[in-house]
Formats: structure tokens, C-alpha cells, sequence
């Protein structure tokens, strides 16, 4: 995942918006106490989804993926009056770390937390998106894009992370895994789909931004 010389990443950070406390906080926490803490969004991607919260003031945002809710909480600094975010993940043992630090962030009214299957949750949570970040399993980045399609407002985003996957998209169709290859078929049908006009960033594992029409 390391596309950057550490220099340069340290020099983007130091240009980048300063963490804020309570994430600083959530990050130190997830390095030092939960697996593979390399999935957290992290500082400078952090301050790129809450600039793009900003920027949209959405009244709903679907998190797909919560991990320790880091990118929950920076989507919700851009949150409209009222605003509030649905964040989804299957990870029980995380959900009591989450709450406290969304909790402590101040964020417990704006901030729902949805531990079941996204494909469960999904359809059951009512109106229309503004916002959709899908960081979850990658075999179903597909499904995850139909699910949600149709419900986000014209000019909402739908941003979907790791789909550079450290490179790995790169192999051939036949040598590559599940993951991988869930990542390379999500990539093609963003970029044939009519309904969205969308720009790979290759910003840390790649972000797939999409917007709707």
C-alpha cells in the first residue's frame, strides 16, 4: 500500500488539514490494540473524505465498512443540520470501541451504528443517499454499487476504497484472487456505467470516486 516514499507521504500530511484530536485518539487506539489497523482510512485520506462532507453538507451518508469509525466521524464534520450517517459492519467485538470514541467526539446523535450485513441493512434504511463510501468486502463492491445506485440524489458521490489494492489489480484476470478480482470487475462497470462520471484517485490504496448524474 505503499505508493509513496514515506518522505512524500510525510510531506502530504504536513500539507494536509491537522487530524483532530478525537481522531488522533481513535487512530492511536486502533494501531495499538486491533488487527490489521493498515485499513484505517488514516490522516490524509481522513481529511480528503470529510473536505468532500464539507463540500457536499449531505443529510445522508452510508458507510459501508465501519472498522473502528474513523471514516465515519470524518464524514460527519460536513453533516447538514440534521445530517446523519449509517455506518455498517459485521465486526461485533469493534462496537463498543466504536461507540465510545463517536461518543467522545460528540457525534452519538448523528452517528448510527448498523451491525449486521450491509446487504441486510442496506434496503431497510430509508431515503436517499448524498454520500456513499464502500470500504467492505471487495467480492461485493458490485453489489454493493447496485444496491445503492438508484437512491443516490444526482450530483451525490459514491467513493470506493483499496481499488488499487496495493497494486495487485494490476495481474492478469486469471491469477487474481477473490478480492482482487471483485476489485478490477467493481472498476470496470463504474467506468461503462452511463449513470455516474467517475475519476480513480490514487490517493493511498486508490479511491474510486463516482459521481451520479
Amino acid at each position: 500500500m505503499h505508493f509513496l516514499s514515506p518522505d512524500l507521504e510525510q510531506y502530504a500530511a504536513l500539507h494536509t488539514a491537522p487530524e483532530p484530536e478525537h481522531l488522533r485518539a481513535l487512530a492511536e487506539e486502533t494501531r495499538a490494540s486491533v488487527d490489521m489497523s493498515v485499513m484505517l482510512s488514516g490522516h490524509v485520506q481522513g481529511r480528503f473524505l470529510s473536505l468532500i462532507s464539507h463540500l457536499l453538507t449531505p443529510a445522508m451518508v452510508l458507510d459501508i465498512g465501519t472498522y473502528t469509525g474513523y471514516s465515519a466521524l470524518c464524514m460527519a464534520e460536513g453533516l447538514a443540520p440534521n445530517g446523519v450517517v449509517h455506518t455498517i459492519d459485521i465486526k461485533m467485538p469493534l462496537a463498543a470501541l466504536v461507540d465510545r470514541h463517536i461518543r467522545a467526539a460528540g457525534f452519538q446523535e448523528r452517528i448510527h451504528q448498523h451491525i449486521a450485513p450491509a446487504l441486510e441493512v442496506i434496503p431497510r434504511i430509508p431515503g436517499t443517499f448524498d454520500l456513499v463510501f464502500i470500504d467492505a468486502d471487495k467480492q461485493n463492491y458490485c453489489t454493493y454499487f447496485d444496491l445503492v445506485i438508484d437512491r443516490v440524489r444526482p450530483g451525490g458521490l459514491i467513493i470506493a476504497d483499496n481499488v488499487l489494492w496495493s497494486g495487485k489489480v494490476l495481474a492478469m484476470l486469471e491469477e487474481q484472487d477473490g478480492e482482487t478480482r471483485g476489485l478490477t470487475r467493481y472498476a470496470q462497470k463504474v467506468r461503462t456505467d452511463p449513470r455516474v462520471q467517475n475519476l480513480l484517485l490514487p490517493l493511498r490504496d486508490g479511491l474510486l470516486v463516482s459521481r451520479r448524474r
